[in-house]
């Protein structure tokens, strides 16, 4: 039997569901959050006979039936349901097969596909393989010709004869069990008889590297953290990083390897690395353990803590399972170590054994410890991103049902344990607020299971017609920060961020839910270093050439000040000079909080008698919050400013990623 290139989902018993009150079934909110088929194709077979017979397999995401119109002058199409195939006599001919999929509340998807059928054997036979990119010893075939309809490939792996099919101008994947050479073989096939081969012999390899950059770390506080290595954080000074404690009399050795700029540690045939600290370090006050490993080889990494002065160390060791191909990004608790007898308050060096012994190679960054931040945590346009608060607003689908939280360590996230696979909205969490339409957003997360699976973030509609846009994301029994930018493809007041995670059983936990306008860099407008990364200039003390004051935390920069007494709120200020146009509308946003609850101005005008400005009061807390403000010019000038009038209140005041636009 032909191991097909598709993948077909169960069939749904819509009766059944209908059939079913809420109290047997559960609740039906996921009906109302389901989005239109997507990735709508069809397979062809063909039988070479020279009868043009035709085996048309549609397939969907999230589809439940199919119509199969057949482009010739049949006039009423077939039905055919998910998993199941319709076969079709064709004359000699070029058709265009189209496939209209519908999901469980109806939505459809159209596609259509060309099929050529010509009792002809297929000619001009252009093959092309190769390895793949991203995944060790997995090799693509792409294999096109004059009149064929699809191609067999034997991909000649001793004990599996069995060919991956694929259409025309397709593509046909397999993952090879050991990196080698083999003889593959591609059957090219028409309505004809006689078939086209082409035989080739190929190297299936192991990636040897990683092809992309361990995962972005998260800003943190100062003292928050004790950084190793990483680009992101402060570094301890002078630390060793291949100390000899004689590892390459076992054939191993070291490199710091460059990709693209980037730097990271690159330990080769490890069997025992050492690190030596620049500095005896107190670890007892962090949480975690952070280091992200790459490798292609290695199964498992240990981790050891070494602990003491004076000859009198003591080591403890943590094991971890890595993923081949792939960043594994690992948080080993300080628990685990304190937990084994080791006291961590004189740590001075690290040591990495792998499993198996100098038998592979690991790519390792961002080692670190950390604890996590007291700092308020900054959704953006979501509310109660980190559950801190419980469930609300979250709810299932688009319901009033809040989403279930649990609270661990002090710590509340969502959670939930998907059973039995599904479709992907079955299961669901979901917060309404505005989505513009064409706007870019910025959806960040930290999520994490008891197994490896997939799961849909996406913003979209919250009623028909359901329109979104999603991205899948593979998350991992590692808790990991991930980021998606999705383009709005609708907009509405009452839209939604979600999660649709009925697709794959196994939990699912998330927390730290964050949304932003934007791409993740930050565009400041019509603004000059609106996110203080490049310090303080230009940005002045009133009108005058004093640089507002700044501060740097956790790698990011921002302004801040503390009035110590209140007076007018124009005696403490901040202020950037710029043109403003009279009479056009502007859009101020801002980052800003407090230690204490109190108003702020922001405002634009000129920066020179008669001082004619607009502002709208802003009233601002403990929580970082993005702020934004709808000004309408009262004046113009080509050195007028943006400002910030803050005297009005005791209480500290910082403020970071400030940007200005006209509004069209």
């Amino acid at each position: 039997m032909k191991a097909l290139k598709y993948f077909l989902s169960a069939v749904i018993l819509i009766a059944t569901i209908w059939s079913c009150s809420d109290e047997e079934f559960g609740s039906v909110d996921f009906v109302s959050t389901a989005t239109a088929p997507g990735n709508v194709a069809a397979f062809f077979n063909v039988t070479q006979d020279n009868t043009g017979t035709v085996t048309i397999t549609p397939n969907g995401d999230g589809a439940v039936s199919y119509e199969v119109y057949f482009g010739d002058n049949t006039a009423e199409p077939a039905k055919v349901v998910q998993g199941k195939s319709v076969t079709h006599v064709y004359a000699e001919g070029n058709y265009q097969v189209k496939i209209i999929a519908t999901n469980i509340t109806g939505l459809k998807t159209e596609s259509v596909m060309p099929l050529v059928v010509s009792f002809k054997a297929p000619e001009n036979l252009d093959v092309v393989i190769t390895n793949d990119l991203a995944v060790s010893r997995k090799v693509n075939v792409t294999a096109s010709a004059d009149f064929a309809i699809l191609f067999d490939v034997y991909f000649g792996e001793p004990g599996n004869d069995t060919p991956v099919s694929a259409n025309n101008g397709g593509i046909a994947s397999y993952v090879y069990a050991e990196a080698g050479t083999y003889t593959i073989r591609v059957v090219s096939k028409s309505a004809a008889i006689e078939t086209t081969e082409y035989t080739q012999e190929f190297e299936a390899k192991t990636i040897q590297q990683p092809l992309a950059s361990a995962p972005k770390q998260p800003n943190r506080n100062e003292a928050d953290y004790i950084s190793i290595y990483s680009d992101k954080y402060t570094n301890v000074a002078g630390t060793n990083f291949n100390p000899d404690w004689g590892q390459s009399g076992q054939g191993s050795s070291y490199a710091e390897f460059d990709l693209d700029g980037d730097k990271m540690l690159q330990y080769i045939k490890l069997s025992y690395q050492g690190i030596g600290i620049g500095e005896t370090i107190d670890v007892s006050g962090m949480e975690y353990l952070h280091m992200d490993v790459w490798t292609a080889d290695v199964d498992k990494i240990e981790t050891s803590l070494i602990n003491g002065v004076d000859g009198n160390s003591t080591e403890k060791p943590v094991w971890s399972t890595l993923t081949a191909d792939k960043w594994t990004s690992i948080n080993i608790p300080i628990s685990e170590f304190t937990d084994q007898g080791l006291s961590v308050d004189q740590i001075f060096q690290l040591k990495f054994v792998g499993d198996g012994w100098a038998a592979g190679t690991v790519f390792i960054d961002n080692i670190y410890f950390y604890k996590m931040s007291e700092e308020p945590f900054d959704g953006g346009l979501v509310i109660n991103g980190d559950f801190e608060s419980g469930a609300e607003p979250w709810t299932i689908g688009v319901g009033t049902d809040p989403v279930p939280v649990v609270t661990d360590g002090g710590n509340t996230y969502y959670s939930v344990n998907v059973a039995t696979a599904g479709q992907p909205y079955e299961v669901n969490a979901s917060q309404k607020l505005e989505i513009i339409e064409g706007e870019t957003y910025t959806l960040s997360f930290d999520a994490w299971s008891d197994t490896d699976r997939p799961i849909l973030p996406g913003i979209g509609l919250s009623a028909d017609p359901w329109t979104n846009v999603t991205e899948v994301v593979n998350i991992t029994t590692t808790k990991q920060t991930y980021t998606v930018t999705l383009i709005a493809n609708a907009g509405a007041s009452d839209a939604r961020v979600f999660f649709d995670l009925g697709a794959a059983v196994g939990s699912v936990n998330i927390d730290n839910v964050s949304l932003i306008l934007g791409d993740g860099s930050f565009d400041d407008g019509l603004l000059t270093n609106g996110d203080f990364e490049s310090g303080a200039e230009p940005w002045t003390i009133g009108v005058g050439t004093d640089p507002v004051p700044v501060v740097t935390d956790g790698g990011n920069t921002y302004y801040s000040v503390n009035v110590a007494t209140a007076g007018q709120p124009y005696e403490v200020n901040a202020s950037q000079k710029l043109e403003i146009i009279e009479g056009e509308t502007y859009t101020l946003s801002f980052n800003a909080w407090s230690d204490t609850d109190r108003p702020i101005l922001p405002g634009i005008g000129l920066s020179a008698d008669p001082w004619t400005n607009v502002t709208e009061e802003v009233n601002i807390t403990t929580t970082k919050q993005t702020y934004s403000v709808t000004l309408i010019a009262n004046a113009g000038a080509s050195d007028a400013r943006v400002f910030f009038d803050l005297g009005a209140a005791v209480g500290s005041v910082n403020i970071d990623n400030v940007s200005l636009f006209i509004v069209n």
